[in-house]
């Protein structure tokens, strides 16, 4: 039986969400690929205990993640019933809505029957009577803002979730969606967005202004760019790389030798900072205090110990966020 590690607290920093009350771990664990039916559950069970026992509290799902879809609720649901029963008050579990669940008119997208019905799954998936944190994890431009807001009102007044939050979202819609959620008096507290030092497209389309203004906090997904922020790809594509066998997020064509040579210029940063490119990488999403917490994937539990040593210096000189930025652009 498993028995947490009493010191776990002292091995993380903890950030404040935004302004509201809620801290959450500089480093939190994504259960998107390797908690579905493809993966080994003794090796899941390590990389919770891992994760938990080195002050990792927050635990991220949604109601599509495998494979198959709501395959990664169900084997956590089943970790949390057989180890964590006693630390559930210690932990922040996060799930979400959105995208193709189900088929028919009612598995997708932004609607208030969606949400509240897929939550519902989640909750039976997880064998829990509420998440600390629900999402609704993509913009639908074809359901009101004020339905899809005015659902996830309901169901923080319903007791299922304690906070609620926003995921690919834009700035312009997260101001016009926190403005409606300000009304209700719901407690929006965190954006989860793809950001990583290669991909800026929220500093471009305003969601880490606006994130910023408002108080909200942002988690961030892909913190290292499917691996290209690594030195996984230095010496050509590896067989049991994503790329290999998957392609959808990160394909071929997109690891060329020149993007290649600018990330072994990235990699030369990081060694004169005493880091690995991938610690460097999770470091400068922290540095400046905008980000709450980065969502680390990983396939085994070293992974993990090696992604919470990022936090150790999160400092940068000027001259190097100037020649990241230089070198980001290139790639």
């Amino acid at each position: 039986m498993y028995t947490a590690n009493e010191k776990r607290y002292d091995r993380m920093k903890y950030n404040r969400c935004g302004k509201s009350g809620l801290l959450l771990p500089a480093v939190s664990l994504g259960l998107w690929h390797n908690f579905g039916d493809t993966g080994v559950y003794a090796n899941m069970e390590q990389m919770c205990f891992t994760a938990f026992d080195n002050g990792i509290t927050h635990f991220d799902l949604a109601n599509n993640y495998g494979p198959k879809g709501g395959s990664a609720e169900e084997n956590f649901g089943r970790i949390l019933k057989e180890h964590f029963a006693p630390n559930r008050d210690e932990m922040i579990i996060s799930t979400k809505a959105g995208y193709y669940m189900w088929p028919g008119p009612y598995g997708d997208r932004g609607s208030r029957k969606y949400l509240i019905a897929s939550l519902d799954k989640s909750l039976k998936r997880l064998g829990l009577d509420y998440v600390d944190i629900f999402y609704h994890h993509r913009m639908d431009p074809d359901t009101p803002l004020e339905e899809t807001m005015c659902a996830l009102d309901q169901i923080v007044r319903s007791g299922k979730a304690l906070y609620v939050g926003l995921s690919n979202y834009d700035g312009e819609t997260l101001g016009k969606a926190a403005a409606i959620l300000n009304e209700l008096h719901t407690p929006f507290v965190i954006n989860q967005n793809r950001y990583n030092i290669l991909d800026r497209s929220i500093e471009r389309n305003g969601l880490k202004e606006t994130s910023q203004r408002l108080g909200k906090g942002i988690i961030c997904f892909s913190p290292l760019a499917q691996g290209m922020l690594t030195d996984r790809y230095f010496n050509g594509i590896p067989d049991d790389s994503r790329v290999r066998t998957d392609g959808r997020f990160l394909n071929e064509e997109q690891v060329t030798e020149e993007k290649l040579g600018n990330i072994r210029k990235l990699n030369d940063i990081a060694k004169n900072r005493g880091q690995t490119l991938a610690e460097m990488a999770l470091a400068w999403l922290l540095h400046d205090g905008v980000i709450t917490s980065v969502l680390i994937g990983a396939s085994k539990p070293s992974q993990i110990l090696d992604n919470i040593k990022a936090t150790e210096n999160t400092d940068f000189t000027a001259d190097e966020l100037a020649e990241i930025d230089r070198l980001s652009a290139l790639v």
